[in-house]
């Protein structure tokens, strides 16, 4: 199987990275980063793109999965349009590229309250890469709703880092259905994805499939034996 993966350099795409490139189902890891990657490694095609011209970088989108790690914040973005172009457009491209090449199937990273109806500017911006996606009819198309990722960031952010401090106690506060918003490691949510990504079986001839994964589905994911999900 051969994986194109979106957002390696971020908290939880470097994680998906390691783990991508530790299993043996995996065989050829493809990157697109905007900035070079230091890694090295000899199933690794690492190639720095212009996401705003990803119709450059067509080859490299000729795989079985599309995996996106890709996002930004608004403070990182600079405004909410800018923002827009990285976590709706990028994205929306990348699927497009891999759908038009003969990927079968598209994992995203999502949001917890993520719908193209929220009065959230952020969940709102997710909520229609969400929607838009649906449209290419992939075979296969999973989607993260995790809620705050819990890890060590490059760069400090002061109000997540505080939430993070708070988040185990308030997790035993956010039972049964809220158990939703739950905070979640990052590490988990890329094991997740590793580990659906190991059992997809890809030679199927189904209806198009659409999945939303929630934090105990994402847990389950995490700590199981891969099983076939596949397509």
């Amino acid at each position: 199987m051969n994986v194109l993966l979106l957002g390696a350099t971020g908290l939880t795409g470097s994680q998906c990275l390691q783990g991508l490139l530790a299993t043996p189902e995996v065989q050829r890891v493809v990157t697109l980063t905007r900035r070079p990657l230091v890694l090295e490694h000899p199933r690794l095609v690492s190639v720095v793109a212009d996401f705003d011209h990803l119709e450059a970088s067509a080859k490299h989108f000729e795989v079985d999965v599309v995996l996106c790690c890709l996002g930004t914040t608004l403070k990182q973005a600079g405004s909410r349009s800018a923002f827009r172009k990285v976590d709706h457009d990028y994205c929306l491209a990348a699927a497009r590229q891999g759908k038009a090449r003969g990927a079968k199937a598209f994992i995203l990273m999502s949001a917890v309250g993520a719908s193209a109806n929220s009065p959230v500017f952020y969940n709102r911006v997710k909520g229609e890469l969400e929607r838009d996606l649906a449209t290419l009819q992939y075979p296969y198309l999973s989607i993260y709703h995790p809620g705050l990722l819990l890890g060590a960031r490059a760069e400090h952010r002061t109000g997540e880092a505080a939430m993070g401090a708070l988040m185990p106690a308030l997790n035993c506060l956010l039972p049964g259905p809220l158990s939703k918003y739950r905070g979640i490691a990052s590490a988990d949510v890329a094991q997740a994805m590793v580990n659906e990504v190991r059992g997809l079986v890809l030679d199927r001839a189904t209806e198009p499939r659409v999945l939303l994964r929630h934090y105990d589905d994402i847990m389950a994911l995490a700590h199981a034996a891969p099983l076939a999900v596949g397509a």
